[in-house]
């Protein structure tokens, strides 16, 4: 809590424009690290557990520290992930240093069940799906001034995301998010490839789309 409210509810955007354009003369980067360290202290409410406070606030400053100093334009992405990442890894030690939690959950087998139906619905079932689909891929649309560009991979991560979405609707009983989620691909969809015209595009779309759904669908089923 004390991580969630001090670098994203407690940090204004100017600060981190601050910090990313003075760096560490920024004075925010100071004022952020020492508002960590407190709201730490406050959630422990412990005066015993100070040092616990020190060593995040310590831990804080060296790793946006790092971060500002090699963050670029083209990395910054990135970076931000990895000084997430970091600053977690941390909270976590700590917690794991005082037993604050454990990995017994890894002995349920369930939870393993669930976990490796996830990982299959990621990039191997795109995989899969992409291989099952090579024969009818359709060529580039030049006739005309259809706009067919898209983001880079989105229709990549579009399936992974719609399969774990449809994935956990089943897993927690409510198989009226599946009809939710086909309706609301069918408007944003359906409604451009209408307007365009394209049948094999359409068709194409539709049946990579089925798949998608199916392949969620019956792993949810089995896994259930």
């Amino acid at each position: 809590m004390a991580h969630l409210l001090g670098d994203f509810i407690l940090q204004p955007d100017s600060w981190v424009a601050d910090k990313e354009s003075k760096k560490l003369k920024s004075v925010y980067l100071y004022i952020h690290v020492l508002i960590h360290t407190v709201l730490s202290l406050i959630f422990l409410w412990d005066i015993q557990l100070w040092w616990v406070a020190v060593l995040v606030g310590v831990s804080h400053f060296i790793i946006d520290a790092a971060k500002l100093s090699f963050q670029t334009i083209q990395n910054k992405k990135s970076w931000f992930f990895v000084d997430q990442v970091l600053h977690v890894l941390v909270i976590a030690g700590i917690s794991f240093y005082y037993n604050e939690f454990n990995f017994n959950f890894l002995k349920d087998i369930n939870i393993l069940k669930i976990v490796g139906a996830a990982l299959f619905l990621t990039t191997p079932a795109s995989v899969i799906i992409r291989i099952l689909l090579s024969s009818w891929t359709p060529a580039p649309e030049t006739a005309g001034n259809i706009q067919t560009e898209s983001l880079s991979d989105a229709g990549k991560y579009i399936g992974i995301l719609e399969r774990l979405l449809v994935f956990t609707f089943i897993m927690v009983g409510h198989w009226e998010g599946v009809g939710f989620m086909v309706a609301a691909k069918s408007v944003f969809r359906f409604s451009d490839l209408a307007q365009a015209k394209q049948r094999k595009l359409t068709e194409y779309v539709l049946i990579g789309t089925l798949l998608s759904f199916g392949m969620a669908v019956l792993t949810g089923i089995v896994i259930k």
